[in-house]
């Protein structure tokens, strides 16, 4: 019996888990004045969170902390000038497809990605640097001022790179990749859908501090579990080392309840277990007694009671030792079960009955355990590649399979999108592919790598891939047509075709040119330069991504580019977005835009024929489309 006290609710617990749900990294654990260990908030990393400027402090309490930390923080939400711009050349079925695959610095990306893709991601698979002492590394590519962090972290190396070998030697070793880490995930997480779920492959060099900063992150009750993959292989031996076979697959969901883990399919093996047969289809059969814990008569009371054997006896469920047990569910539902057929009397050695319930192979899939010693290990992955090009390409790809079946168990189903932000060799993309072949799934990928170049003494570079972002293009190109012919009859039978395309994006500064000056900077010669604000090196198609990034629209929307008016007009999914940035535009053109009733049209802002179908402009929508949105760029 509950005890009623003369208190008002706690509102602070409550406003701790309100505040909890929307920065789970600032939740911490402290003592009260009793000495018991509660929940707390961290207020400077609060402050941190909703603040421009970086927080000091100095108070202990329960987390990982590394020089740098802050920073990230605020990196992460400190706003950027950049921009996607699509190369059509390298992209396949552009105007159909959609899958990307973006060139760029994966934080950047990630950036630019929020407002198209905010609570729209299932599933991300990622592989970063394991931090051995031979990986490479992000810079912080991040400007505090002109150049105060420039200066201060030594930002970027004589050519301008973005990547550092990050050796054991480096003071900062630990620190410069757990921040790299940290501000990647802190956006990665704003992506994911509610029921979303991201997969992170580690190896034992970093695995207890990735930990610690995804349950920060994530929040430590949406662990889902550290799957340990066999690399199929034993590398690292040393004298006095144990060698690693395996690796590690931290797994987190955005919200644990809303997520909901899948079950693999069965194999041979397992549907073997179901050989009897009804007019509902092959089942196996499950004791009605509770098995396992909690089985006991005190446990569940109301679960023990008599029923009425074939033979007219009373049983009541006893366990193997004699003790009074339970069964599985309450009287009434028993009743409904056998009503409809699914409890089957078994009689034992001695001739007794036992009510079991009947289980079907249909839809049935397996639990899923978080070994992983079942699956193509990463020899196999390298094999795979190397025959896929004729030739090593790659170094240390992960396998299809374990992408694959982190799809399955996050129930990554038909219109998922999946997403990696450290592609390598694309192997997500080839996975998704796949398992859409296999399924007749509508998944769709966005693959995210920096152009990171290859070594010159390197197969790949003597091949012709200067850069790992040609590696992870080719290998597209080639698993769609191997994808193809492989599946030829199954795609035959599809409703809509499988989708081996992919736009490539490139990330790039905005292509907006900042023509804000003071007064005492302006001439007569400097304004004629500043009438147009779009840089002269950008086309039509350049600013159209933009505007559509600004707007939150996804760039796999349809593309559908019109002549009208001897100008060009583009219409993203319909009539959701309408474009024109040719010059000498009139008011006739735009009568003839409104007529489609968009809910958004852009213009170029010095674009028009004169200044008074500028003016006109939002005045004739008024007239004819009262309800679209207008804007100029």
């Amino acid at each position: 019996m509950q005890k009623n006290t003369p208190q008002t609710p706690n509102l602070t617990d409550k406003k701790i888990e309100e505040i909890g749900k929307i920065f789970p990294n600032v939740i911490t654990e402290k003592e009260d004045d009793q000495g018991n260990t509660v929940k707390a908030v961290d207020f400077d990393l609060l402050k941190q969170e909703l603040s421009k400027q970086i927080v000091e402090d100095d108070n202990e309490r329960y987390r990982l902390d590394w020089p740098g930390k802050k920073r990230s923080l605020l990196k992460a939400n400190t706003p950027i000038n950049k921009t996607l711009r699509p190369v059509r050349e390298d992209s396949v079925n552009f105007d159909t497809t959609e899958n990307l695959y973006i060139e760029g610095d994966n934080f950047e990306s990630l950036k630019i990605l929020q407002e198209s893709y905010l609570g729209k991601v299932k599933m991300i698979y990622i592989d970063p640097p394991y931090n051995t002492g031979k990986d490479f590394v992000y810079r912080d590519n991040f400007k505090k001022s002109k150049a105060e962090y420039e200066e201060e972290l030594d930002i970027v190396d004589e050519e301008g790179g973005k990547l550092v070998k990050n050796t054991d030697t480096n003071g900062r070793f630990h620190s410069d990749w757990l921040s790299m880490m940290y501000e990647r995930l802190l956006i990665a997480r704003d992506l994911l859908k509610d029921d979303g779920v991201i997969f992170i492959s580690i190896d034992d060099n970093e695995v207890h501090n990735l930990r610690k900063i995804a349950d920060e992150i994530f929040g430590e009750e949406n662990f889902v579990g550290n799957v340990v993959v066999a690399k199929g292989t034993t590398t690292g031996q040393d004298a006095n080392l144990l060698g690693s076979s395996v690796d590690h697959m931290l797994m987190y969901a955005k919200s644990s309840d809303d997520f909901i883990l899948g079950g693999l399919p069965l194999n041979e093996k397992d549907k073997k277990r179901f050989s009897s047969e009804d007019s509902n289809g092959k089942y196996s059969t499950l004791q009605f007694r509770k098995t396992g814990t909690n089985d006991r008569r005190e446990d569940r009371p109301n679960l023990y009671y008599p029923l009425i054997a074939p033979d007219g006896k009373e049983i009541y469920p006893i366990g193997p030792s004699g003790y009074d047990s339970c069964w599985r569910t309450n009287l009434k539902t028993f009743k409904k079960w056998e009503s409809e057929g699914m409890v089957e009397w078994k009689e034992d050695n001695d001739g007794n009955f036992k009510p079991y319930i009947k289980y079907y192979l249909e839809g049935r899939t397996k639990q899923v355990s978080n070994l992983w010693d079942d699956i193509e290990g990463n020899k196999k992955a390298s094999i795979s590649i190397k025959e896929l090009f004729d030739n090593k390409i790659f170094d240390f790809p992960k396998p299809i399979e374990l992408v694959k079946r982190s799809m399955l168990i996050s129930n990554a189903d038909d219109e998922s999108i999946v997403l990696d932000f450290f592609s390598g060799s694309a192997t997500t993309a080839h996975a998704v592919m796949q398992l859409n072949a296999e399924d007749g799934g509508n998944r769709k990928f966005i693959m995210v790598q920096i152009p990171e170049e290859t070594d010159e003494s390197s197969e790949a570079y003597k091949a012709g891939y200067k850069f790992i972002t040609d590696i992870g293009k080719e290998r597209i190109r080639r698993a769609a047509k191997k994808i193809e012919a492989d599946y030829k009859d199954k795609l035959a039978k599809r409703e809509t075709p499988l989708d081996t395309g992919f736009r490539v994006f490139k990330v790039d500064s905005t292509n907006i040119e900042d023509v804000a000056r003071h007064p005492s900077e302006l001439t007569q010669e400097s304004l004629i330069d500043l009438v147009d604000n779009i840089k002269p090196d950008r086309n039509p198609e350049d600013l159209l991504v933009e505007v559509m990034l600004n707007s939150g629209l996804e760039l796999s929307l349809p593309i559908v580019r019109k002549e009208i008016n001897y100008k060009t007009v583009f219409f993203v999914a319909e009539n959701s977005l309408v474009a024109c940035f040719d010059k000498e535009i009139d008011e006739s053109l735009v009568d003839e835009i409104a007529k489609v009733q968009p809910l958004r049209v852009v213009f170029r802002d010095a674009s028009f024929k004169d200044d008074k179908d500028r003016i006109n402009l939002e005045n004739r929508f008024k007239s004819l489309s009262p309800d679209t949105v207008v804007s100029v760029i």
